[in-house]
């Protein structure tokens, strides 16, 4: 019997090798966000002439869906809702655009009227006849329009399993996508010279095993585990983005809105 015992949890075992560990992870330190397939493509992209400046307002979630959970009303959002952040960090690594400031763009005002009254204030202590002034802010000639137009659930699933003689094991799987639309406007005129979207899969799997066995009257064995692992949602919405602006580039050289310096 203890033989038959050991060689069922064997088994159990084996089902789960795909796992590191049974328990729970340890605390782990905070690094560096590691680059993915599209930052590389995004880093590839042929050199431009000049950077371009370029404002972003708002970048955001227009999907307005909520996480979904069994028997509970969820008010988080399943889309983060700090994409405008991620856009001016991709926008700043293509070394295509030179994103300036404008979601805190009240926050820039308020800073140089606090630094233009320093300024006065100096003047009046050292008698200088006049104040130093403030740079202008820069302008820009394009200006980035869009956001995150959709977030489908459960839009493929499915899995397998199988039991027999009180084992079993199984995996399941389930297939969200996210997309995302972006418009390159010119401010002089407000035509759309560029318009692009991209779409990514968002993926979960969940993997179980157990073991179930009355290995005498009365005794009643039973075991269980597995894992499940789910995309990050901030890694899958800064893949679209990347894939979005790497797009854009590629479109606005095809259509000639703006040459690499190898183009003629």
């Amino acid at each position: 019997m203890r033989t038959w015992l050991v060689l069922c949890l064997l088994a159990l075992l084996s089902a789960c090798s795909s796992v590191r560990s049974l328990y729970p992870p340890d605390e782990s330190q905070a690094v560096k966000v590691v680059p993915t397939q599209t930052f590389a493509e995004l880093k590839a992209l042929p050199k431009p002439r000049g950077s371009i400046p370029v404002s972003v307002y708002a970048f955001r979630d227009q999907t307005g869906q909520y996480k979904q959970q069994a028997n509970v009303s969820s008010f988080s959002t399943a889309v983060t809702q700090g994409s405008t952040s991620i856009l001016m960090q991709a926008l700043s690594d293509s070394e295509w655009f030179l994103p300036v400031e404008r979601e805190g763009l009240q926050n820039i005002l308020t800073e140089r009227k606090i630094t233009r009254a320093a300024y006065q204030n100096e003047q009046k202590e050292t008698g200088l006849e006049k104040a130093r002034e403030l740079p202008p802010l820069t302008t820009a000639k394009i200006l980035l329009e869009g956001g995150i137009v959709s977030y489908d659930t459960n839009i493929r699933t499915g899995g397998f399993g199988a039991e027999y003689f009180g084992i079993s094991a199984s995996e399941l799987y389930r297939e969200d996508q996210i997309s995302v639309t972006m418009r390159a406007v010119d401010v002089r005129t407000g035509q759309v010279l560029v318009s692009v979207s991209t779409t990514k899969n968002v993926l979960s799997k969940e993997v179980r095993a157990g073991f179930f066995r009355y290995i005498s009257f009365k005794r009643l064995a039973e075991a269980e585990g597995g894992y499940t692992t789910n995309e990050p949602m901030f890694i899958c919405v800064k893949k679209t983005i990347e894939k979005a602006i790497t797009e854009l580039v590629l479109k606005g050289i095809e259509k000639r809105v703006w040459k690499a310096q190898e183009s003629v």
